[in-house]
């Protein structure tokens, strides 16, 4: 049989043509792809893409669907995934982002992520003014829905999700006293339209918070960027210039943040030993 000539702008050796393959996988639909679907999409013969496939199944980075015969990513390549998230940490990846705005802005700034129904406080960097938080210190937690923050992670959820959260949280934030599913479902439509949630007079008398969404590399929400502050601070002069600030740092740390870091699932762990700043 003789070797297939590279085409400019295909991939030319085997571990390249072996990339592009799960590639087009992590791109295809949940239920997968027909080969005769990749080999086009990735400018390769019918006959080397199932050759490639066939070596990825024998590995366990792909799988093939006893029925449908379409192809798509192994579990095996979902652990080798989260195996490598053991090395990154997410609070040492965004404490700088940290660092730069509660010196540009000289507010508190805080970096809140999911745990199951609540947000956790896993990061913080005091500015100059005291303020109060729902989560305090480091290691805090707060329901979905309560505070800036926690509201911003529970604004991006999936829908399903989102709605399975707020199911359950209604009844533990009915002590806030102003918190019903109608005003609940009305702010997070706010927050996703506008990309932010804000309140500069709120349930902490004095207090007023700002949060940006954080997603992973995949865009799936993950965490949030807030600000708390004095009421007095955030201005509607000022409030777009903090949008901006922690929009921009968000943006830049949601395309290195991988979505099996493991402080995304065990947020408490990360806290845990921290001083404040």
């Amino acid at each position: 049989m003789s070797a297939e000539s590279p085409e400019p702008n295909l991939p030319a050796n085997g571990v390249q043509r072996t990339f592009a393959v799960l590639r087009a996988l992590a791109d295809a639909p949940a239920q997968g792809m027909r080969v005769t679907q990749i080999a086009k999409s990735i400018g390769l013969t019918q006959g080397t893409t199932h050759r490639l496939l066939q070596s990825l199944v024998n590995e366990g980075m792909v799988e093939q669907d006893e029925r449908s015969k379409l192809y798509r990513l192994g579990m095996d390549l979902f652990s080798l995934a989260a195996r490598a998230g053991n090395g990154w940490d997410l609070r040492n990846l965004c404490r700088p982002a940290l660092l730069r705005l509660c010196g540009s802005l000289g507010d508190t700034v805080f970096l809140l992520v999911r745990s199951r129904f609540d947000a956790v406080c896993v990061d913080r960097v005091d500015g100059p003014f005291p303020i109060r938080a729902f989560t305090g210190d480091i290691g805090g937690r707060v329901a979905l829905g309560v505070g800036q923050g926690a509201l911003a992670i529970l604004a991006f959820l999936p829908e399903e999700e989102r709605d399975e959260v707020i199911r359950y949280n209604l009844p533990r934030i009915g002590e806030f006293g102003v918190f019903d599913e109608v005003y609940l479902r009305t702010e997070i439509e706010k927050i996703r339209h506008s990309g932010y949630a804000a309140r500069n007079a709120g349930l902490l008398d004095g207090m007023a918070g700002l949060a940006v969404p954080i997603f992973d590399c995949g865009g799936r929400i993950v965490a949030a960027l807030s600000v708390g502050t004095l009421t007095s601070r955030l201005t509607e002069d000022r409030m777009p210039t903090v949008v901006q600030m922690l929009k921009r740092e968000a943006d830049a740390l949601s395309k290195r943040i991988n979505p099996f870091d493991p402080a995304l699932r065990r947020p408490m762990h990360q806290a845990a030993g921290t001083e404040p700043a």
